[in-house]
């Protein structure tokens, strides 16, 4: 029997993508596999124009538990090199699947059906739109394996999520947050309370999204990340403005006014 993929790509539908981590026995904890297959599947991605929004969700009772202790610095991931070069690498590809998130020019969902712990944390908040089920939990955890609290983009997008003050008291302290708190400190955006139904409620907005413009759902990605280190209004509004009147061209407004004069 050969050995199950520690990943999971389908397509309900051509548009939409559902990545699942899949090292349930792990908590889908990031080994070397898994990190190199989201690499690859996060890359196919990019290139298929025809996926319009992506869903990424782990398989069993966890999200992504983080970091592999049981192999924290596979041989594989330095390339032939000696530590701390080799350590290096291996921090780099880890941290860079947030860049792959950050890029996409399809906007992603994370549904966190259970712990996101470490570098599963760090995945969800480089997600676009995050929900949660009834088991979702949420930790940094850095700073409680003796290392520094900041790793793997968390002390650039947290703060951008919820503020800096709780990005602080969450990276400082590692302390575990429940579905119902991260509603509160809007780190995620709605709780479902039935597990089962997570994937659906993910896959309800991945349909929402589709039925907008396809030029138009790519460019508000892009303007929302961009304007996030807008340095005044003033460049806001020009970032905002070439994407309005590119939108215009792609014929989106015409058909969406035609739509609405004459409802199906």
């Amino acid at each position: 029997m050969s050995p199950a993929q520690p990943l999971d790509l389908a397509y309900p539908r051509p548009e939409i993508a559902v990545i699942t981590l899949n090292r349930p026995d792990k908590l889908n904890a990031l080994s070397y596999e898994l990190v190199e297959a989201l690499h690859a599947t996060l890359d196919a991605i990019a290139a298929n124009n025809e996926c319009r929004v992506v869903v990424l969700t782990g398989a069993g009772r966890g999200f992504c538990s983080g970091l592999d202790l049981s192999d924290p610095n596979p041989p594989e991931a330095g390339g032939g090199t000696e530590f701390p070069r080799s350590g290096m690498r291996w921090q780099e590809r880890i941290a860079n699947l947030t860049v792959k998130l950050h890029r996409l020019r399809q906007p992603v969902i994370a549904a966190v059906n259970g712990a996101a712990y470490g570098g599963g944390f760090a995945l969800a908040a480089a997600s676009d739109i995050r929900i949660a089920g009834p088991a979702a939990k949420f930790c940094t955890q850095f700073i409680k394996l003796g290392i520094g609290g900041c790793d793997i983009g968390v002390s650039y997008t947290l703060p951008r999520i919820i503020g800096a003050g709780p990005a602080f008291d969450l990276i400082l302290t590692a302390r575990a947050v429940d579905a119902p708190e991260a509603m509160r400190l809007g780190l995620v955006t709605r709780v479902v309370d039935d597990t089962a139904k997570l994937l659906e409620a993910a896959l309800e907005i991945a349909e929402t999204l589709c039925g907008y413009g396809k030029f138009g759902l790519e460019s508000t990605k892009q303007v929302l990340w961009a304007n996030l280190d807008a340095g005044c209004l003033e460049t806001a509004l020009h970032v905002e403005n070439r994407s309005q009147i590119l939108s215009v061209g792609s014929g989106s407004l015409t058909r969406a006014s035609a739509a609405s004069r004459h409802p199906a």
